[in-house]
């Protein structure tokens, strides 16, 4: 199978409702359209640290910030692969560096202590920022369904819009269905915008247009802000949350 293992650009996010979300579906005729694999569903398993660190570094909205999520586009066994995602945002721009392996070999080296599988760069640089975070471990499951877009004339440019975002926080595993606690309201829909460049003048005009802000959405943010930071906060009764 081949695939993108590195990326860089801009990655701006965007919530629409219903009514602007069809809206942009029917400004988008005839100048993008959705990718080969259609509505798919994706599912990620997001790690952090037994205080949450990363995900309240990012909610701190720092100039750089990294996570590393487990993700796979349908309910897999563990000899399917997934991909292990390390992704990094720095002045605005992502990069994201990622490999495929068998589901069982990224949980045994990621959540069980095992051996990195392999010895390339990317298996290396994941195994540094695993040893850097002391006690990272699954902590999130996060799914959402997703169209994505690309524009009829192959220029710089990517759409996604992400629906039904679910996450739970037991049952950590891409072996499991979908189900948890939905994140936003089910009417509402995530814009991302992907490019390397610039935003075309027809979607800065349709964004105008429809008053429609970019926003610094997370979808982990959301659902640790909601769902977790709570109770982590009474089981850490002594400071060790803001520590």
């Amino acid at each position: 199978m081949k695939y993108q293992n590195v990326f860089k650009r801009y990655e701006i996010k965007y919530i629409l409702t219903s009514s602007q979300r069809k809206a942009l579906e029917e400004t988008m005729k005839g100048i993008m359209k959705i990718d080969q694999y259609g509505r798919t569903t994706i599912r990620n398993i997001y790690f952090d640290t037994d205080n949450y660190r990363l995900i309240r570094t990012s909610l701190d909205k720092p100039a750089y910030k990294e996570k590393l999520r487990v993700r796979s586009y349908s309910r897999i066994k563990e000899d399917d692969d997934v991909f292990v995602e390390l992704k990094k945002k720095y002045d605005s721009i992502v990069y994201k560096r990622r490999i495929a392996i068998p589901e069982y070999e990224a949980m045994d080296w990621l959540a069980a202590g095992g051996e990195k599988p392999g010895n390339s760069q990317i298996e290396n640089e994941i195994d540094y920022f695993k040893d850097f975070y002391e006690g990272i471990a699954p902590k999130v499951f996060l799914s959402y369904e997703r169209e994505a877009y690309y524009p009829e004339d192959g220029s710089d440019l990517r759409l996604t819009m992400d629906s039904n975002i679910i996450a739970r926080d037991y049952d950590l595993s891409l072996r499991y269905g979908v189900y948890g606690k939905n994140v936003i309201d089910r009417d509402l829909t995530v814009l991302e915008v992907k490019v390397t460049n610039s935003i075309p003048m027809w979607l800065i005009r349709f964004l105008r247009e429809n008053d429609i802000q970019k926003t610094s959405f997370s979808k982990y943010g959301m659902y640790y802000t909601d769902h977790v930071m709570g109770a982590h906060r009474r089981d850490t009764a002594g400071g060790l949350l803001y520590a």
